[in-house]
């Protein structure tokens, strides 16, 4: 049955001319499983082959999520970068997928000018969203003199990297965080293994990420209800062989004293970001690119976000708050998106 998409703005895919979407066979079931992993709820729909068992598909979708987890959770305490962040200053190897993000992350860093930084956790800690759980409710905000030393711990700049041993010298105090690279990363993984394992039609979400491959049995798109921080209609994304990730302070944050809070932090100030900007959505071929753009533009003001995706070539949707409420900033590519026919 196809979607009533009337009342919605809707985003279609731009016919790019190269492989047409995959179509499941007749006869494919479609399988769907949920679930909760890294902090957030999991969900696969998934066309496969009558002779994978439904079991099967679910094992392995749940090794990858774990196998994520068992790398970059720093809320596990025997996770590798949790491990990284328990241990004194000095020489540390990590396994090979682990250092792939590290130095992926450490790039997007320095081409950024810090503006996604997975070296941010001893202030990610401070301000309440690392797994030292939140601030007291009626606690004061952190001192300037906390926020420093959080600043004298952090930073990619600080960092010493031996590409050849895969070792990173770590500096008194340092702790990595890959929230804003580390969900989308899983996304692709768990992609990947679906189409290993058969499923080469499938929609993956984790936390509100998501990767389609391929089109439904109906021929239909995957449709994805973007979110929506009070800015224009309801818009429906049609996603086919994409990822989308959007970032935002919609559920995480906190308010003290009459103001928000965002759990995105800058890493020049140490601050939350004050800016206005309430969400950022991207589009890109792989979830985990989408991510880490997704964090950079919404740590970047608005106008330099939209310089950015503008020079990356990026689908991006931003919404930010203003004093006259909120406005919406749609790059090239989103708008080229954007259907016209309504």
């Amino acid at each position: 049955m196809q979607l009533d998409t009337s009342p919605n703005r809707v985003f279609l895919p731009v016919d790019s001319g190269e492989n047409k979407p995959a179509v499941p066979p007749a006869g494919y079931p479609m399988h769907r499983f949920e679930g909760t992993a890294m902090g957030t709820h999991w969900s696969v729909q998934a066309y496969a082959p009558k002779n994978v068992e439904p079991q099967r598909l679910r094992m392995a979708v749940m090794q990858e999520l774990a196998q994520a987890i068992e790398l970059f959770s720093t809320w596990q305490a025997d996770s590798e970068v949790a491990r990284f962040n328990a241990a004194p200053a000095g020489d540390w190897q990590f396994s090979a997928p682990c250092w792939a993000l590290l130095e992926s992350s450490l790039a997007w860093a320095d081409a950024s000018g810090g503006a996604v930084d997975p070296t941010l956790g001893a202030l990610v800690n401070l301000w309440g969203f690392g797994p030292e759980g939140p601030r007291p409710e009626r606690a004061p905000l952190p001192t300037q003199h906390e926020i420093d030393r959080g600043l004298r711990a952090s930073g990619w700049r600080n960092v010493q990297m031996d590409s050849t041993r895969r070792t990173l010298h770590k500096p008194a105090g340092l702790q990595l965080d890959f929230s804003g690279i580390a969900k989308g990363w899983a996304v692709d993984q768990v992609s990947s293994r679906l189409v290993r394992e058969g499923a080469c039609v499938h929609l993956v979400e984790i936390g509100g990420e998501l990767k389609s491959r391929g089109l439904r049995h109906d021929l239909q798109p995957w449709w994805v209800l973007l979110q929506n921080s009070g800015a224009g209609p309801r818009s429906l994304l049609a996603l086919v062989d994409m990822a989308v990730a959007t970032s935002g302070d919609t559920h995480h944050h906190f308010n003290h004293q009459g103001r928000r809070y965002a759990h995105t932090l800058d890493g020049q100030s140490g601050w939350p970001i004050a800016h206005g900007t309430a969400s950022v959505t991207v589009l890109h071929r792989e979830a985990m690119q989408a991510d880490v753009h997704a964090t950079i533009l919404t740590v970047m003001e608005p106008q330099r976000a939209m310089d950015w995706a503008e020079r990356y070539g990026l689908a991006a949707l931003l919404t930010v708050r203003t004093n006259e409420g909120v406005e919406e900033h749609l790059s090239t590519a989103m708008m080229a998106m954007l259907d016209s026919s309504e």
